[in-house]
């Protein structure tokens, strides 16, 4: 914890107990990096003011040398019976992976879905037992991108699991191998996030290094299903470098902010456009908009993804670009690594339910 962060605190009175906060018991984390100030409190008594608290937080954080934002974060207690069921029987389920990744965006279009799959191919290729869970049930891609188009659909195994299909070394779970490739799944809410909810908890992906899971754009039910229904190791945002995008991609890295959910880091696809014939490069959409919010917001900056006609026609062909070789396959390669190395570098326990304004 940081000694300066920690003093800061001291200054606020914990209303639980009385005490200084920062000697109370209540502060889980106190870090900084790149001037951004974490706080993570233990939740305190049912009717004490949890806004007014990280208000209180946020000023003294705020104060202290080299903090240019502070974040709160506290940790929800469960009081219902209902609830301490479900978090017994969570803590009795094996995770699926030792790190569990999200791929989200906050729209679509901006070749998530892509990137998802191209990074798990590029884990693959570098040893990595891998998995895939395509989690956009309305609108499915791993089918195409894995050459799966026409395998048949998911299996119960006797032990009553999802048996995953497999191709390029990576199991795969999707929507899109229960249904036609023209049939639309036309379910409300709750159906889908019952939908994801077997995916997460009924698959035998077997013993995974990395599970992969593509997120569905948005910032609804779908994504707090997963959210607070996996232990996420952390989340890489993607997004082109268009204002655009990444105003759909600061959403995104809010939610994750509410669900204690580390981000991993930004990936900037279309960074520019390589042509295949001289190697230059051509910024249609611009250039290092990711970048830039990336070091706005103090997270990581994974890597740029170029344009390229090999690109596109590898993921219509179902071949995975990251598998072969060439400057696409070098930069999946470079941003899966460091994708790697920043879940490894965040992970710890966290809280199930958590609150931040």
């Amino acid at each position: 914890m940081n000694d300066a962060l920690l003093s800061a605190l001291d200054t606020i009175t914990d209303p639980a107990s009385g005490a200084p906060l920062g000697r109370s018991g209540r502060v889980s984390a106190a870090d900084l990096k790149d001037g951004v100030a974490t706080i993570v409190l233990k939740a305190g008594g049912k009717d004490e003011d949890a806004g007014a608290l990280r208000d209180a937080v946020k000023a003294a954080a705020g104060a202290v040398e080299g903090v240019e934002r502070a974040r709160v974060i506290v940790e929800a207690e469960l009081n219902r019976g209902e609830s301490k069921a479900r978090k017994a029987e969570a803590k009795q389920a094996p995770a699926p992976a030792r790190l569990i990744i999200a791929v989200a965006s906050g729209k679509g279009g901006v070749g998530k879905s892509t990137v998802a799959a191209n990074l798990a191919a590029a884990c693959a290729k570098a040893g990595l037992s891998t998995g895939l869970m395509d989690a956009d049930i309305y609108g499915p891609s791993a089918p195409r991108l894995f050459g799966l188009s026409d395998a048949p659909g998911l299996r119960k195994a006797d032990n009553g699991g999802i048996e995953p299909l497999e191709a390029h070394g990576v199991k795969l779970v999707s929507m899109g191998f229960l249904v036609g490739e023209r049939d639309p799944v036309v379910w409300r809410g709750p159906m889908v996030t019952g939908a994801i909810r077997q995916f997460l908890g009924e698959v035998n992906w077997g013993d995974l290094d990395v599970l992969v899971i593509d997120m569905p754009p948005g910032t609804g039910d779908p994504q707090l299903a997963i959210a607070q229904g996996a232990p996420i190791s952390g989340v890489v945002i993607v997004s082109t470098p268009q204002d655009l995008a990444l105003d759909d991609a600061k959403k995104a890295v809010a939610l994750f902010d509410r669900t204690a959910i580390p981000v991993l880091g930004f990936v900037e696809n279309m960074s520019f456009f390589l042509c295949p014939h001289c190697g230059e490069g051509t910024e249609i959409f611009g250039r290092g908009g990711a970048r830039a919010e990336a070091e706005l917001t103090g997270a990581p900056f994974l890597g740029e993804i170029p344009l390229h006609p090999e690109l596109r026609k590898a993921s219509d062909e179902g071949r995975l670009v990251a598998l072969g070789e060439g400057p696409v396959a070098k930069a999946f390669e470079r941003a899966a690594a460091a994708m790697i190395e920043q879940a490894h570098a965040v992970q710890r326990p966290a809280p199930e339910i958590v609150f931040e304004d």
